[in-house]
């Protein structure tokens, strides 16, 4: 079959959900990944030819493309921070909002890159933080906690990808029983996390391939109480953070001044609230 008719295909049956722009991208992604050719192939050679065993995963795609499966999930892949990371149903897909706190966390530590930091990254998920962290600070000692054994199945397989070691726990912040990290030799210097945020009454605002799709208990909080799990890590962090050491949270933009209490009444201080590229409120730090 002509490669192009098959572009034509999908276009047909999924700019109504997509739209036409990202379509387009979607099949680029899918050639790519399952042909090894680039976009260019279809204007260099509008005739192109795939055979039947070739066009067989893009139409694949396209039966789970149009039931809104993310692209990601399809490929079993995306990219976060530079980085290659594996992602499955057990996890969220890292977004470019972490992304910048990953940045941020980075630009704090600039004149201490060299150091042998300890961090803690909870709610590891991909493990997208930590290893983005691990990469970009080579001697730091880093630890990625997690509820989800399959989760951090996915972790550790992406710590392998990029080369980088990250010492995983399998463990709920809500629940702590791991030894190691209630040990009173275990402090650190860095404690980030992007715990589940979004509040039950905002599922109306998020689209159909992360209600479908992506794991609820990573992303979704009760009304009642949305700030259950920045609770915990708090008073975790207060407790197990060096003086001087930092706490990092990826936030509900809704919930910024909330936050700020928060930390406030766990007796934080130069407690900074920043916006992402969106502006909205979406990342705040505190120093013990």
């Amino acid at each position: 079959m002509i490669l192009k008719d098959i572009q034509t295909i999908f276009h047909q049956e999924l700019d109504t959900i997509y739209g036409a722009d990202e379509v387009g991208s979607f099949f680029n992604i899918l050639i790519d990944f399952y042909l090894n050719l680039n976009r260019i192939t279809l204007v260099l050679d509008p005739k192109y030819v795939v055979t039947k065993q070739e066009e067989q995963p893009l139409f694949e795609a396209l039966s789970r493309l149009k039931l809104e499966e993310p692209i990601q999930y399809i490929i079993g892949e995306t990219e976060f921070y530079g980085l290659p990371f594996k992602v499955n149903q057990h996890t969220l897909i890292p977004r470019p909002e972490t992304e910048e706190l990953v940045a941020w966390i980075l630009e704090t530590l600039s004149d201490k890159k060299d150091e042998t930091l300890k961090i803690l990254d909870i709610g590891s998920g991909t493990g997208c933080i930590a290893i983005s962290l691990a990469k970009n600070l080579p001697n730091a000692k880093i630890y990625g906690l997690d509820i989800s054994a399959d989760a951090l199945k996915v972790a550790k397989e992406n710590a392998e990808l990029n080369k980088v070691s990250v010492t995983f726990i399998e463990d709920s912040i809500l629940d702590l029983k791991h030894e190691l990290l209630i040990s009173e030799n275990e402090y650190f210097d860095i404690i980030v996390s992007n715990p589940p945020y979004v509040r039950d009454l905002e599922k109306v605002e998020i689209k159909n391939n992360v209600i479908k799709f992506e794991p609820h208990l990573a992303l979704f909080v009760k009304n009642e109480n949305p700030l259950q799990f920045y609770n915990a890590i708090s008073d975790f962090a207060i407790k197990n953070l060096l003086p001087k050491g930092i706490l990092f949270f990826e936030i509900n933009q809704y919930l910024g001044s909330e936050m700020k209490n928060l930390l406030e009444t766990f007796n934080f201080k130069d407690i900074t609230l920043k916006n992402d590229i969106f502006a909205n409120p979406r990342m705040i730090k505190g120093v013990k």
